[in-house]
């Protein structure tokens, strides 16, 4: 763990990789609502870091934050998202050829994974989902789409995400969602946050 202040109220807590930064916002989240996490505004979890902003006193955070026992990340409690997806994504076979498999096992294989929402970043609404194995991480594409659809399910690495508008995007798209994953009069605005448990459901399946 290293802490860098940023400005004068915030600090940028650098971890090992993505299982600790997640199991430090756990905590982070754990002890605020506890009452016992000094006053933060905002905790804001990325691939390997976290930010505190807003911090009251970062002096002093920053000498007790490396002697938590922070525990490994679980499951927890909260309710399961479910997402329904219609697995026809135009990328879905040179997935199933990359995995070494039927193009309907990339969506088995997929709907049966429970995910967790690691951070939030890239446009308003788009959460990187964790939960796949290394054995599944595919690259991005050599060349970007110049427009991929609002509701496209895709993989990069060993992330999952759902583009929540039309924009640019170079990951490999496997299925569709109608699901509405940001909506500015909506409260909260975004469909998944950070720590957030998701599940994607095969269409058919959805409602079940």
């Amino acid at each position: 763990m290293r802490l860098l202040p940023v400005g004068e109220r915030a600090l940028l807590v650098e971890l090992a990789g993505a299982e600790e930064a997640g199991a430090l916002h756990a905590e982070l989240l754990r002890r605020r609502a506890a009452g016992t996490l000094p006053p933060v505004r905002e905790i804001v979890p990325a691939a390997c870091t976290v930010l505190l902003d807003g911090v009251e006193e970062p002096d002093r955070l920053a000498v007790e934050l490396p002697r938590w026992a922070v525990p490994p990340l679980t499951a927890g409690s909260a309710t399961v998202t479910e997402i329904p997806v219609r697995y026809d994504g135009p990328d879905l076979a040179e997935v199933a050829d990359r995995w070494g498999v039927p193009p309907a096992d990339v969506a088995a294989v997929h709907s049966a994974t429970e995910f967790r929402v690691a951070f939030c970043g890239f446009a308003p609404g788009f959460a990187y989902l964790t939960g796949l194995g290394a054995e599944f991480a595919v690259p991005r594409r050599a060349t970007p789409r110049t427009a991929v659809p609002a509701g496209a399910v895709a993989l990069a690495g060993t992330y999952t995400g759902v583009y929540p508008r039309t924009s640019p995007g170079g990951w490999q798209l496997i299925g569709t969602t109608d699901a509405v994953l940001w909506n500015a009069a909506r409260e909260p605005a975004a469909l998944l946050a950070p720590g957030a448990r998701v599940r994607f459901v095969p269409r058919a399946e959805a409602g079940r």
